[in-house]
């Protein structure tokens, strides 16, 4: 495996990690693949890690699949891209979305195919506004995949969906936060800034109630109401044991800034 596909920064209470293949915009080899899944994987396991910021090298952020693996002029046999998505991009963004941390996406350039919907299973996306959102799927002939056709319509509604998946047609950065569909553009020369902002007041955030309200809202598209108010009920009393919730109320009290450690009560 090439070490060098995916750079990992530790941070004070978060991770950065690069996509790192810009001479291909970034897109994804097993090698990549496999790296960003063992960062995650240890992302997951680190206690001192409280968020973690996805970005890519170069001009741009990720071009989906790495179509150089995928020449079949020599072979007749047709390729089965089902058991790609459920070897690698299923089980990918079914890790970020798990993550009980804050995921921040920061798209620095083209996000394109699996590339845009990988930057959508992110909790928080921003994005510098040279930035173009693009489902390029039906133009080698494909669905979209990582959840694409998901994430569109839940974020944009059906009509905006398949605009989008059916004509390829780029959306840029503006546009995709007017309409919902990440929660800001950005300058291209303050985007990281704002992000390592971003990661600073996470890494110093009650950590457990971030993950338990990500797990609400990712509940809420498919819970009905009341079914939505007991699950809130449930994880306000797991939040309510936490050591973040008595340091919250103490420091309100004392009326001084409360210092999160992020840990549960043990």
């Amino acid at each position: 495996m090439d070490d060098n596909v995916l750079l990992v920064e530790k941070k004070e209470g978060y991770r950065v990690l690069t996509l790192n293949r810009p001479e291909k915009l970034n897109s994804f080899n097993v090698d990549l693949h496999e790296a960003l899944r063992a960062a995650l994987n240890e992302v997951a396991s680190d206690e001192d890690c409280r968020a973690v910021l996805i970005t890519g090298s170069g001009r741009g952020f990720c071009a989906g699949q790495d179509l150089g693996d995928r020449d079949f002029s020599d072979s007749d046999e047709d390729p089965d891209l089902g058991a790609t998505i459920d070897a690698w991009y299923n089980p990918l963004v079914r890790q970020i979305k798990a993550l009980d941390m804050p995921v921040v996406c920061a798209v620095n350039g083209v996000a394109a195919g699996a590339g845009a919907n990988i930057a959508l299973a992110c909790d928080v996306v921003l994005a510098a506004k040279s930035a173009r959102f693009i489902q390029a799927f039906v133009k080698i002939g494909l669905v979209p995949d990582s959840g694409g056709t998901w994430s569109l319509t839940h974020l944009l509604g059906e009509a905006r969906a398949k605009g989008l998946a059916l004509t390829a047609m780029p959306l840029m950065a503006e546009q995709a936060e007017q309409w919902g569909m990440i929660w800001k553009a950005i300058d291209d020369d303050d985007l990281m800034a704002e992000a390592q902002k971003m990661m600073e007041g996470f890494a110093r955030a009650p950590t457990v109630s971030l993950g338990l309200a990500k797990k609400a809202i990712h509940r809420a598209a498919t819970n009905t109401f009341s079914e939505q108010l007991d699950l809130e009920r449930d994880l306000q009393r797991e939040a309510g044991s936490s050591l973040d919730y008595r340091e919250g109320v103490s420091a309100f009290l004392e009326k001084r800034k409360p210092e999160f450690t992020g840990k549960r009560n043990s």
